[in-house]
């Protein structure tokens, strides 16, 4: 395996550098326990034989001057300096040896006590001075000899542990200088032979990666060993294996859905085009291709679908208009164009699918519906004014006095009649504003004047009820605007009559007006009522829709009028309840296009 090599080859190596270490050291600590030792002993030996030849001149001297008539003083030198002699002497024997060496010195000890048995002896006194001086002269030299032979035995013993310490550095060098050479030789075959174990596979296992990655799945990495590396180079094979299977997989996924994809598009009725982030057409249906051939779209697409388009493009943001407003027409068909942008702000945006939409037969049945609405509204109008006008006149008893139950009978009837009237003429007006008949007669009009008109004006129900309507104009709201007062007349008393009557009695209701984003007035009215479910709160403006749990009459068409007023103008209406309880209905009305110009 391959760890089991690196690990042989490494403990190999350490244990050469171990055991060149040791040797070392081991030669280190010879040289300095016996070689230094018998180096230093030999060097001390020398100085004190110098030392001992010294003292023996000084004796030498105090024996010519005891010879010479000087006794006294001449015998207590010369037995101080005999006196140092011996301790010196003593120290030399006292110092370990070889057996030689000691030899030696016991040869100067013999000749010292040559030289004092000549200075203690008292038989010497008859000879003649001549005679004497030789004999002292005789022990002096015997013992001047035996210090030159300890000297020289030394001096020898020095060099030969120069020479010994010499030749165990050289061996030394030359062992660590081989185990240095082995170690350096062992490390470069250890790392050519990991070198060309794991460079190899490597290799390829780099240049399998590469081809990998530029889609060359077929690439595989030989397996040459049973190691780590075989190992990986296997399951980089499975890897790749793998790969291939899921490539061929979704291949094949991909080629299924774009044939489902080119099965949709030929199949959709609709009209279908797709394009890029720079809005070029790349993909069409054959319903598009047949639209490319009218003038219409002989430029590409027309430019209230490329407005639009340029928007999705931009913010990546999906277009779905819901009303007719926004219908493009093509000679006699009418298209709701939805245009949905392919990609997210996640992932790289590549463009958008553009759906028009046929609604032709249902603009048709929609325009039929308003017609039969408004037709039907119209025609009833008449007989029911005329019912109302003959229940009125029987109410003012003109044909004859009505008994009690009689009139109450008329005045349901005529309650019924004028709540039907208003109905219609509901029903008229919003028919009206659906088809664009009734467009806005726009005209200057004072903001805080406007609000205090229509607190005035649903002044009479509020105090019925013990309710105080507030009005409240922010300092920064323009002074005018152009609006139909008629028409905004209805939005205003729609909102405030609802809030009164959902609100309990003795609660406060507030008329404000106030700025908002992008050049627009938010005109709004809070109540204190109970407030809508959540699901109601997108559905309040709908035609006929009516709260569920509502105790209160209606048919369900005010708020609905009231949302065909402010879109004609322009903006748009919504509602939200409250934090603290109530609803807060408020629409937005735009300044630019509708503020008097001075």
């Amino acid at each position: 395996m391959l760890r089991a090599r690196l690990v042989l080859g490494l403990v190999s190596l350490l244990l050469l550098l171990a055991a060149v270490g040791t040797y070392a050291v081991w030669t280190a600590r010879q040289l300095g326990r016996e070689v230094t030792a018998e180096i230093i002993t030999h060097a001390r030996g020398l100085v004190a034989a110098r030392f001992l030849q010294e003292q023996t001149e000084l004796m030498s001297g105090h024996l010519r001057r005891m010879r010479s008539g000087d006794a006294v003083a001449a015998r207590r030198d010369y037995a101080d300096v005999r006196s140092r002699f011996m301790a010196a002497l003593q120290e030399q024997s006292a110092l370990a040896g070889p057996p030689a060496r000691q030899e030696m010195l016991a040869g100067v000890a013999a000749a010292m006590d040559r030289v004092q048995a000549q200075v203690d002896s008292t038989g010497l006194a008859d000879l003649r001075p001549l005679e004497l001086m030789k004999q002292d002269e005789g022990a002096i030299f015997a013992l001047l000899r035996a210090i030159e032979q300890l000297s020289a035995h030394d001096t020898a013993a020095l060099a030969a542990a120069e020479a010994a310490a010499r030749i165990a550095t050289v061996r030394t060098t030359t062992v660590f200088a081989t185990g240095v050479v082995l170690a350096v030789l062992l490390a470069g075959f250890f790392a050519w032979t990991t070198s060309r174990a794991l460079l190899g596979p490597i290799r390829q296992l780099t240049d399998s990666a590469l081809a990998l990655g530029e889609g060359r799945l077929d690439r595989e990495v030989p397996v040459t060993s049973r190691d780590e590396l075989g190992e990986l180079a296997r399951t980089f094979n499975t890897m790749a294996a793998h790969l291939r299977s899921y490539r061929d997989a979704m291949t094949a996924k991909a080629r299924r859905a774009q044939r489902t994809m080119e099965a949709t598009l030929t199949s959709a009725p609709d009209p279908l085009f797709v394009v890029d982030a720079d809005g070029n057409i790349t993909v069409r249906n054959p319903a598009a291709d047949e639209l490319t051939t009218l003038p219409d779209f002989s430029e590409g697409l027309p430019e209230s679908i490329r407005r639009p388009l340029g928007e999705v493009l931009a913010t990546g943001e999906h277009y779905l208009p819901t009303d007719y407003a926004h219908v493009v027409t093509v000679r006699d068909r009418h298209y709701l164009p939805r245009i949905l942008a392919i990609g997210d702000k996640l992932a790289e945006f590549r463009g958008a699918a553009v759906i028009l939409q046929d609604v032709t037969k249902f603009r048709l049945l929609d325009d039929a519906k308003s017609n039969l609405v408004g037709t039907v509204s119209h025609e009833l109008k008449t007989p029911l004014t005329s019912l109302r006008l003959s229940v009125y006149l029987l109410l003012e008893e003109k044909v004859g006095e009505l008994s009690a139950t009689q009139r109450e009978l008329l005045e349901t009837a005529r309650d019924d009649a004028d709540r039907l009237l208003r109905i219609l003429n509901d029903l008229l007006d919003l028919t009206r504003l659906e088809t664009g008949a009734l467009e806005p007669a726009l005209q200057s009009v004072e903001v805080p004047a406007l609000l205090a008109a229509m607190a005035r004006e649903i002044k009479p129900i509020t105090e019925a009820a013990a309710q105080t309507v507030t009005v409240l104009v922010a300092d920064d709201v323009p002074a005018t605007l152009r609006v139909d007062p008629d028409s905004i007349r209805h939005v205003f008393i729609n909102l405030l009559g609802n809030a009164s009557k959902y609100s309990g009695r003795g609660t406060a209701i507030e008329l404000y007006a106030e700025p908002a984003d992008e050049g627009y007035v938010r005109f709004g009215v809070r109540d204190s009522g109970p407030g809508l479910a959540e699901e109601s709160l997108g559905r309040v403006f709908d035609k006929f829709y009516r709260a569920p749990g509502q105790e209160q009459k209606g048919v369900g068409l005010g708020l609905a009028i009231a949302r065909e007023v402010v879109v004609a103008h322009g903006g748009a209406i919504a509602c939200a309840n409250r934090p603290g309880g109530g609803c807060d209905f408020h629409f937005l009305l735009p300044v630019r296009e509708f503020t008097s110009q001075s």
